[in-house]
């Protein structure tokens, strides 16, 4: 009888051990998907993972609980049960004036607090989110995160969940994705926030055979709807419910309306002829720039000038050589970058013009300034 229990517990063994095997190759085979954004850059610093406002502290709303030293009367208790129902009360509200402000396919956050004090509660959200910031500027109101990858599109079965610490390295979706974030303050008491997002995929070099010898890294185009989920997600981080926070982003956009116009003029002047006043002009600019290789250095609104520096993937090599670089450091890419002034005309209560200077403020009529208009006007007319 033992010998054959013992048997029993090896073929049991044996067993249990195809039955991992087979559930490995079959989860390395279906990748189901995942609606859940989970993103994770190498030595980023987490903060606590938050589901109450950072000026809520949960264990004060359930003081009701502790029991105190003493006779607590029922007026006392009353006055406690109140307090608690208006501090879930302040929850389910969040922030007020905190809206999504839209046009056409475009969407931003307007809360209605200083820059100087939202700045900080944004930093600490994208840390909190799983990115490290490769640009953090106050003065600006301008941070961008590094590359990271969307660990949620990654199936989470039953063998990563026991040992998937072991099979991050093999676990890889060939995307990536780095966002930029922009304050602006229209008003003294008024917050304009963008967040704009920029990806990259890796694909196969083939040879003559279609056997793939190498990857690269290509761009990928904008993902609207990426940026929504992390307007949405700093909101709840700002005070909003999660269900506020989801109806506000998901709420119908508006239509699209051509607003851009690329105009080459006699004189080799060349600009774009927006349709809409300064202040929609200098949003949209703003909002082009954050899409493309530009990196916006400084900013004078009452001037209407973006200082901004530029990587002409045409100077550098081409567009494969570009992207296969894309995770290099930020400064070897600003070495290659030329800085320009991008300036923002009123020229009418609805009409603007957009001019391409140089880093001396004068007119940039080159085939390179063509380029960088050509370039804006696109993004613009989107």
């Amino acid at each position: 009888m033992k010998n054959l229990m013992q048997l029993l517990r090896h073929y049991m063994a044996i067993l249990g051990l195809v039955i991992i095997a087979a559930g490995a190759l079959t989860a390395c085979k279906s990748v189901t998907s995942n609606d859940t954004v989970d993103y994770k850059a190498t030595g980023a610093v987490r903060g606590p993972n938050l589901s109450y406002p950072p000026d809520l502290i949960t264990a004060q709303a359930d003081r009701r609980y502790i029991v105190q030293d003493g006779t607590a009367t029922m007026s006392e208790y009353n006055a406690a049960m109140k307090k608690s129902v208006q501090m879930r009360n302040s929850v389910m509200t969040g922030i007020p004036g905190m809206r999504i402000a839209r046009d056409g396919e475009r969407r931003w956050l307007v809360v209605e607090k200083p820059a100087t004090e939202l700045y900080p509660q944004v930093k600490d959200f994208w840390q909190e989110n799983g990115f490290l910031l490769v640009v953090d500027s106050p003065s600006t109101g301008i941070m961008e995160t590094d590359w990271a990858e969307n660990r949620g599109k990654i199936a989470q079965d039953w063998i990563r969940s026991t040992i998937g610490g072991a099979l991050d390295s093999i676990y890889d979706t060939g995307e990536r994705d780095k966002y930029k974030t922009r304050l602006e303050a229209p008003k003294p008491d008024e917050t304009e926030i963008y967040i704009t997002q920029k990806g990259a995929l890796e694909k196969c070099v083939t040879d003559a055979t279609s056997q793939c010898i190498s990857t690269i890294w290509t761009s990928r185009p904008n993902d609207p709807e990426l940026e929504a989920v992390f307007l949405a997600r700093l909101m709840e981080r700002l005070g909003m419910t999660q269900e506020q926070a989801k109806a506000m982003v998901a709420a119908p956009l508006g239509p699209k309306t051509p607003k851009a116009k690329l105009v080459q003029e006699a004189n080799n002047q060349t600009y774009i002829l927006l349709s809409a006043g300064f202040d929609r002009s200098w949003r949209d600019v703003g909002l082009a720039l954050d899409r493309s290789n530009f990196t916006v250095e400084d900013r004078n609104r009452s001037a209407g000038v973006y200082y901004v520096r530029y990587v002409n993937t045409k100077e550098v090599g081409d567009a494969k050589g570009f992207f296969s670089n894309l995770f290099s450091s930020k400064d070897d890419a600003l070495l290659k970058a030329k800085k320009y002034q991008v300036v923002v005309k009123s020229t009418g209560e609805n009409s603007a013009n957009v001019y391409v200077q140089d880093a001396d403020g004068k007119p940039e009529n080159t085939p390179s300034g063509v380029q960088l208009l050509t370039l804006l006007n696109d993004q613009l007319a989107k």
